[in-house]
């Protein structure tokens, strides 16, 4: 067994002799959201580094930070390959609900689509609060798990090919977008992941470098933190505080284990 898979299986809690098959997936992505944090203190900390499957797993693995989507998916799809998947990473875009419309800074969403007998699905675990936490088809058919329902449309936008709809729990009545993506365009090498950390690190228009937000699912919900709230959602149930620096600095210990 690789270094990367052992790490990747003691970080989430699998344990190393357990074979992962196509119907353990939802179990395998549930452990991941609850373990790793989404989160951009690289970013906001001006502390980058060239992204690489060894970068990753030392930032991921070695050290347990968390990351964006440039890093968990990767993360992700490294583990999958070595577990004998039929894996690829492609690149999305995701759509701005303040304004009705995609980014239009790029293709700055990286996630993972998997083959299992002739079909294909999408997996992420790099969509902050938002995770499936179970593969979703391309077929249109509505996937439910603890975190709501998510559906995949197909859909030519200016962007790509299909749209990732959901519907979280305790949130949402209605459908909503998450990002389009070109099932079409694989990511076949790792420039193009810095290409989208620069976006992310550098862009004006990026949603990510102006202020810290880390968060992560629960048992129960999820917890979201920046430099001044701390939001938990339990059983559905809302609770958001105003934080200083110094309560910012403890509860990302606390939760994030950052």
């Amino acid at each position: 067994m690789s270094e990367l898979n052992a790490l990747f299986r003691k970080r989430i809690g699998m344990p190393e002799n357990e074979t992962i098959t196509f119907d353990t997936l939802d179990r395998l992505l549930d452990l991941t959201a609850l373990a790793i944090p989404f989160e951009n203190l690289c970013v906001t900390d001006e502390r980058t580094s060239v992204i690489s499957r060894q970068s990753i797993m030392e930032k991921i693995l070695i050290r347990n930070e968390g990351g964006l989507c440039y890093e968990l998916n990767p993360m992700l799809y490294f583990f999958l390959l070595e577990n004998g998947f039929d894996a690829h990473l492609i690149r999305g875009v995701v759509y701005r609900h303040d304004v009705g419309e995609y980014y239009t800074i790029g293709r700055t969403h990286a996630t993972i689509l998997l083959t299992h007998e002739g079909q294909t699905y999408l997996l992420d675990t790099g969509f902050g609060s938002n995770l499936p936490l179970k593969p979703v088809p391309l077929t249109g058919e509505t996937v439910s798990s603890r975190n709501g329902e998510f559906r995949i449309k197909k859909e030519q936008t200016e962007y790509g090919d299909y749209v990732l709809e959901m519907k979280l729990r305790h949130k949402d009545t209605d459908w909503r977008i998450g990002y389009t993506f070109d099932s079409q365009k694989l990511v076949t090498d790792e420039t193009e992941l810095n290409e989208i950390q620069t976006i992310i690190a550098d862009h004006e228009q990026s949603p990510f470098n102006k202020s810290p937000l880390l968060t992560q699912l629960t048992e129960r919900g999820n917890v979201t933190l920046t430099n001044s709230s701390f939001t938990q959602w339990v059983d559905g149930v809302m609770t958001k505080e105003t934080i200083d620096e110094e309560r910012f600095k403890k509860l990302a210990k606390q939760h994030f284990g950052l």
